[in-house]
């Protein structure tokens, strides 16, 4: 089951709005994680770069394959996370939570109306 509290991308990031003002984590959502397998390496953006909405923005590498990651809003990277230099097997653990990818500042926050409810999320992927 997907959380509520974020949005999704067709190509299976998430995005969680934080409190702080225009700050948001993002991650690759369960169904991902499954479809890669054992996840061995992350390429990810360093704090200060700048990504827009649905471009590359890094690349997640597994047992199965090398896949690219894009951005689920534009803004500039505040930071990423560092655990998953030395652990990036907790994306496959619990990528809702520990396994976030970057925390961002957003750009703008009307990109969100053009991503998928947790509810349109299972529904995309249940016809895949």
């Amino acid at each position: 089951m997907n959380p509520n509290d974020r949005k999704y991308t067709k190509e299976h990031e998430w995005i969680k709005p934080e409190d702080q003002a225009n700050q948001a984590l993002t991650g690759i959502t369960d169904y991902a994680q499954d479809q890669l397998g054992d996840i061995v390496y992350f390429e990810l953006p360093k704090p200060g770069d700048s990504v827009k909405q649905f471009e590359k923005i890094g690349e997640v590498e597994s047992v199965k394959a090398v896949s690219d990651l894009y951005s689920p809003i534009t803004g500039e990277v505040l930071e990423a996370n560092e655990k998953l230099m030395d652990h990036p097997e907790l994306a496959n653990q619990d990528p809702f939570e520990e396994g976030w990818l970057i925390r961002v500042s957003i750009a703008d926050r009307g990109e969100m109306d053009s991503l998928m409810s947790a509810e349109e999320y299972e529904s995309f992927i249940g016809d895949l």
